[in-house]
């Protein structure tokens, strides 16, 4: 019997309907397979930011160190600005526990229906590995001169040897234990001069290690394209932070829906807690009624399974997906059906 404790933050919005469907069927899955799991909920969201100018509190970060993983709802809403949400909570986090991989599969299951015409599952079926603590989300620049006609901002971009390194070998090792072995970069070397053409020669600096894995390299703007007219063509996408988040959303949208979309922040040597969280955030517009798609919820909380050494259990929850999609279960509104949130995890966890 193997135990973890996971720290759960539910967030704003649907993170607060999702979140019990997530624990729910990856608690099915533990008794499965004589998994012991300790949850342990904190109420850190906007809401708590209204009442007390922050997020999470002051030693927020010390408290999550404690746990082998964080289970994350969604962080937002209406009133708040999205910056405050994203640095107050997410980034901290990311860069304190060195979650420096971001992970978003992108895979079409049978029985959805892509918004590209005739597409099959076997046609999408992408891994996008972001890098997640560097490059354009940094914390290097400022304002002069507000409120004046001379006012300016300047956002400086960070690239590191060790960071551009690290993502892309983290991609060419996934790409190694997948059939199609291909890995893209995303870049932009024709119209950034320093950054993208540095990516660039250390994607090339990485790929000679790995003889046996096919390359090939996309600027954004055509990389976008394709993946909308051929998403075939693509196993594992690695991009900088601002690259790799516009692509995780992207390929998630023509696989289905943004609410099979799935992500772990991931600190791959284990030193400290990586992250799980859906990527569609917490989608005011539909909060508290009770229709938000668990499905993203529920895999991302598979990939937290599969991260802390359980690769059946994880398996069982994607195959459980799977078969609720293929066949006539329960579905929500974003995928045709008109389930309700709970009826869709109360379906998988009793699959399970």
């Amino acid at each position: 019997m193997s135990g973890h404790r996971i720290a759960v933050v539910a967030g704003d919005g649907i993170g607060t309907e999702v979140m019990p469907e997530g624990i729910g069927v990856v608690e099915a899955a533990a008794r499965r397979f004589d998994i012991a799991l300790d949850f342990t909920g904190f109420d850190w969201n906007c809401s708590t930011y209204e009442e007390t100018g922050r997020i999470m509190p002051a030693d927020g970060l010390d408290r999550l160190a404690e746990f082998d993983a964080i289970y994350l709802g969604a962080v937002g809403m209406p009133g708040v600005p999205d910056h405050v949400s994203l640095w107050d909570m997410l980034i901290p986090i990311r860069r304190r526990f060195n979650q420096y991989v971001n992970l978003r599969p992108a895979k079409l299951f049978e029985g959805v229906r892509s918004p590209l015409a005739d597409r099959r599952p076997e046609d999408i079926d992408m891994m996008i590995v972001r890098e997640n603590v560097e490059g354009e989300y940094s914390q290097i620049g400022g304002r002069l001169y507000p409120g004046t006609e001379d006012e300016l901002a300047i956002q400086q971009a960070v690239f590191t040897k060790r960071g551009c390194d690290r993502i892309m070998r983290f991609a060419f090792e996934l790409a190694s234990a997948r059939p199609a072995k291909k890995v893209t970069s995303a870049t932009k070397s024709n119209g950034i001069i320093h950054s993208m053409p540095y990516w660039d020669e250390r994607f090339d600096a990485i790929a000679a290690e790995y003889p046996g894995i096919e390359t090939d390299r996309y600027h954004i703007d055509i990389l976008t394209a394709h993946f909308v007219a051929h998403p075939d063509w693509f196993d594992v996408v690695v991009g900088s932070n601002l690259f790799g988040d516009i692509l995780s959303d992207l390929g998630p949208a023509v696989a289905g829906s943004i609410g099979l979309a799935a992500s772990g922040n991931i600190n791959p040597e284990k030193e400290h807690p990586s992250m799980f969280e859906p990527v569609h955030g917490s989608a005011p517009d539909i909060a508290g009624r009770g229709i938000a798609n668990p499905i993203a919820q529920i895999w991302s909380g598979a990939m937290m399974l599969e991260h802390l050494g359980h690769p059946d259990a994880a398996a069982a929850i994607v195959d459980a997906i799977a078969a609720l999609l293929a066949g006539d279960g329960p579905r929500t509104a974003d995928l045709g059906g008109n389930a309700t949130t709970r009826e869709v995890g109360d379906a998988l966890a009793s699959a399970l």
